[in-house]
């Protein structure tokens, strides 16, 4: 941007669009911000200046924050000031921004953010940048558009058949079965039968579509680096074959209820019950978690000892830097550290210098993440619960039980309800 025409902008001469402007400011220079700060509002962008600083927003060489950046490309192209900026300007910016470099760069929530606390927006407006961009729900006819089908008939029909069940089904749940019959069911039908027009499919036509939906593509490279592609089997292919064989046999029922609507589309479904079976599946489920338990379980003891000799160093160099004084180098679990000299004191925190790596490294954070993951895996070792479980572990949980005829004292752990909806009590030592 040339130096008359920054001038032009900001004398109100010229009012470019915000697209215009993204563009020639590519390099975010700043000379329109000094310029507009000079001749239509210094206080409002030394305000907003002022915000940026104690977030550490300002750019490098003494250059104006982005945000101020920004909100002196919308003042510059909608005129005014800068608490004349509404949020609609900020989505406009945003978009332009989208639109000429191919996406926003820097934090926009930040920008958003900072506009909002000066209270130039008005109270109505949200409080943040995301409530504008969440979507919401999308309509029946916008969930199988997504998809471009080419036969509008059948698109017609999955639009019908998605309201007519909208009432019994969460959006989660209809956003769904969108996908498997939109996407994986006659969009694929489209892509590979051009010009199908029929739900009535033939034998060679269903059974080439459920094989392609049993295996998906894979690469593999070879130790000479050379790659394959191969087809792998699909591990979740049945949740689509049941949403579809559902559908058929709606139609089917609804023919008999109203025929004028629905008689037309009731033909054979290409999906048998066998097909959508569990009971093959459940047996494959559960030989492939035992064949996990089975490759992890010889290296549990390395897990275990791993984690109770990185609780024990953690726990001795913290002790250990306790001891000492900052600016001393003390010695512990092996490693030579340096108890680091702070500025600010932080006595719930001990920091040390490490002579190795040059960086600094929390001790008192090191020792907890360190403790605490000795005690989950001592938990899950010793309780087999899981790890859901786990985390609703208090010390409500430790409970006591003495025993009626001798009078012992056996301490228990409460296991809170998880998978099974069983409670369990586990004697622990």
């Amino acid at each position: 941007m040339s130096a008359a025409l920054t001038v032009a902008i900001c004398g109100d001469l010229v009012r470019p669009s915000l697209g215009w402007l993204v563009s020639a400011d590519a390099r975010g220079n700043g000379a329109l911000v000094r310029g507009l700060a000079r001749t239509r509002d210094g206080e409002g962008l030394s305000w907003l200046q002022a915000l940026c600083d104690p977030r550490s927003r300002r750019l490098r060489q003494g250059r104006p924050a982005q945000p101020c950046n920004r909100t002196a490309l919308i003042v510059a192209a909608k005129g005014g000031t800068v608490r004349s900026v509404t949020a609609g300007d900020v989505l406009e910016l945003l978009d332009a921004e989208a639109g000429t470099r191919a996406g926003s760069s820097g934090n926009t929530t930040v920008f958003y953010r900072l506009l909002h606390q000066m209270g130039i927006f008005g109270a109505q407006a949200p409080a943040r940048l995301r409530e504008f961009r969440t979507p919401g729900q999308l309509t029946p006819d916008e969930l199988i558009d997504r998809y471009a089908l080419q036969c509008r008939p059948v698109r017609d029909l999955l639009v019908g058949y998605l309201r007519e069940r909208q009432a019994a089904l969460d959006y989660g749940s209809l956003k769904n079965l969108s996908h498997f019959l939109g996407r994986c069911f006659w969009q694929d039908l489209e892509r590979h039968q051009p010009g199908i027009a029929s739900l009535h499919l033939p034998a060679e036509v269903a059974a080439a579509w459920k094989q392609r939906l049993r295996t998906r593509p894979q690469t593999v490279t070879a130790s000479t680096g050379e790659k394959t592609a191969i087809y792998v089997p699909r591990v979740n292919y049945r949740q689509c074959l049941t949403p579809v064989r559902a559908f058929y046999l709606d139609l089917a029922q609804w023919a008999v209820e109203d025929p004028a609507r629905w008689a037309s589309w009731a033909v054979p479904c290409p999906v048998s019950g066998e097909e959508i079976s569990q009971r093959k599946f459940k047996r494959h489920r559960k030989a492939r978690m035992d064949a996990r338990t089975r490759e992890r379980l010889p290296v549990l003891p390395v897990l275990v000892r791993t984690t109770g000799e990185r609780r024990k160093a953690a726990e001795a160099l913290l002790a250990a830097a306790r001891q000492a004084q900052p600016g001393e180098t003390f010695t512990a679990a092996g490693q030579t550290l340096t108890r680091s000299v702070l500025t600010k004191i932080a006595p719930a925190r001990i920091w040390a210098d490490d002579p190795g790596t040059g960086k600094q490294r929390d001790l008192s954070l090191e020792e907890d993440h360190a403790f605490w993951a000795w005690a989950a895996v001592e938990v899950l070792r010793l309780t087999g619960c899981r790890a859901e479980e786990l985390s609703e572990i208090t010390h409500h949980s430790l409970v006591q039980y003495r025993l009626p005829t001798t009078g012992e004292l056996v301490p228990l752990l409460q296991i809170a309800p998880s998978k099974t909806d069983e409670e369990r009590l586990l004697p622990i030592d």
